[in-house]
């Protein structure tokens, strides 16, 4: 046995764990973080230890995931630095919810589909592992698995605002009484601009028709009482309540199934885009009795940039007589190709697919869940709340304000001077069932100088200007020691922001 492993064995008496002050917004460790602390005992070391993420990940029986994906490497990353960072090292990928990673099984599938469309021609549609004109079908059930849904509430098609669209051509239909569409106030612009553009051209006033819930004064996540009383007093006039699982900017989880019970109560129609919540929470739409929803795969399902979305109707409105936009894809495959004009509509969100989507848009899909068929959500869900509680332990423990570190981290010393301070506020909720992969943290002064730092040293996260960074650790390949990794890099990123601000200060006294 290695020493490294015989480090990471649990020993049966050992002094409790130390738990360093946090910030007075968490007097209280979490559950996930009560549970790290607890290993950290077994460990004989502590959480702020690499160590600790060292057996951590030695113990994490989802480690072999990480091996399906490509990673990109220190040398492999533009922006890294070699005179800060050892650019034969992993880089310290953090943005899985703007865009996953590769799958390495994309490369051998796309061959093989290439290989049998170069030998077989026109044959290839319905030969092979993967007939082309099934291929959306042939991972339904995977993708059904994920949301929570029946294999035939589940569609593969178009992006996630055409979907979105889509579903509200048959769901929004508006009436003297009941015309408005609920939103969140800070929505993903592009759902902002569906709602906008729909309300419109049914004849209405965004001005009038489009009701915004908004967080309380001096809060960035809504409450969901504050929601729930929204729908409640406006529901009368709601046609189509549209909210997404979690919210992108803070990385709020929302209530679904609280949201659609008080929407259907009202005689709301209830529909959820769940572009940062597919892949990255448990969810039953099913048994929620969601009315619709959508979301693509390029964040959380790892499918690449501007892959094929996703769609989802409950099976209570598989046949209707609502409008929408048909196209041949939607007509039944036993007599899709009779070619007679009669549109024999398939049942549910089937019918509402309009083209036969491209072989190599369905490839990543299909890629990605099988990944995910070798695990389950909840698997996912624990390792992504452990993961989470890590992160925002250490965020908390060195970045809050005022943030001296402990005697025994600094030796005596503060992180950072009075004139030069930066600290962060954790702008996602504490409480771990309300948020996901994400973490928003909001700084006391603009990022660009700190974003750049952090690419230097090959963290790849995502910036919301002026002052918000998203950090993802994604479960199904981030490393316990890749979040004390990417600390470490926070914490060296903000000193030497601090020493160019002290510099600038410098020259303007001389």
């Amino acid at each position: 046995m290695s020493s490294e492993e015989d480090s990471c064995q649990a020993v049966e008496e050992q002094p409790p764990v130390k738990v360093p002050r946090l910030d007075p917004e968490v007097s209280t460790p979490t559950a996930p973080v009560q549970e790290l602390l607890q290993q950290a005992v077994g460990f004989a070391c502590q959480l702020t230890d690499q160590q600790f993420a060292k057996c951590m990940d030695r113990i994490d029986p989802l480690r072999h995931l990480r091996d399906e994906f490509e990673i990109p490497r220190m040398n492999t990353i533009p922006t890294a630095d070699e005179s800060v960072v050892n650019m034969d090292d992993d880089g310290i990928y953090m943005c899985g919810n703007s865009l996953g990673l590769m799958p390495h099984a994309i490369r051998a599938i796309v061959t093989q589909e290439l290989d049998k469309w170069a030998h077989m021609g026109i044959l290839g549609q319905f030969a092979g592992h993967m007939p082309w004109a099934m291929s959306d079908e042939l991972i339904l059930a995977k993708m059904a698995k994920i949301v929570g849904a029946n294999e035939k509430e589940v569609a593969i098609m178009n992006g996630l605002s055409v979907n979105i669209h889509m579903l509200l051509v048959s769901f929004y239909r508006p009436t003297k009484e009941r015309h408005k569409i609920l939103i969140e106030e800070h929505a993903f612009p592009s759902d902002h601009y569906v709602a906008e553009s729909q309300i419109s051209l049914h004849g209405y006033d965004p001005k009038t028709s489009l009701v915004l819930a908004k967080p309380r004064e001096g809060e960035h996540c809504l409450r969901m009482s504050d929601v729930l009383d929204l729908i409640d007093r406006e529901g009368d006039s709601i046609a189509v309540i549209l909210l997404p699982g979690i919210q992108y900017y803070t990385g709020q989880v929302f209530d679904m199934k609280a949201i659609t019970e008080a929407g259907h109560r009202k005689g709301c129609l209830v529909g959820f885009d769940l572009a940062h919540a597919v892949g990255n929470i448990e969810m039953q739409l099913h048994d929620w009795n969601v009315d619709f929803a959508a979301w693509c795969t390029y964040k959380y399902l790892n499918s690449g940039a501007g892959a094929i979305a996703g769609a989802f109707l409950h099976e209570m409105h598989a046949v209707n007589n609502h409008p929408r936009l048909a196209g041949w894809w939607g007509h039944q495959m036993s007599t899709r190709f009779n070619m007679d004009n009669k549109m024999d509509l398939s049942a549910g969100i089937a019918g509402y697919r309009i083209s036969n989507p491209s072989l190599m848009a369905i490839i990543p899909v299909k890629a990605s869940l099988e990944i995910f068929a070798k695990t389950s959500m909840s698997a996912l869900r624990k390792k992504s709340l452990l993961l989470t509680g890590y992160l925002e332990y250490l965020v908390r423990l060195y970045f809050s304000k005022p943030h001296s570190l402990p005697q025994n981290e600094s030796n005596g010393k503060t992180l950072n001077d009075a004139a030069t301070d930066i600290y962060i506020h954790v702008i996602t909720p504490s409480e771990p069932s309300e948020r996901g992969c994400q973490l928003s943290l909001m700084f006391n002064t603009a990022i660009d100088d700190i974003f750049t730092q952090l690419l230097k040293r090959g963290v790849l996260c995502d910036e919301r200007k002026p002052n918000v960074i998203r950090f993802a650790p994604i479960p199904l390949y981030t490393k316990f020691e890749d979040v004390w990794r990417m600390v470490q890099a926070l914490r060296e990123s903000l000193n030497a922001v601090k020493q160019q601000k002290l510099g600038r200060s410098l020259d303007e006294l001389d």
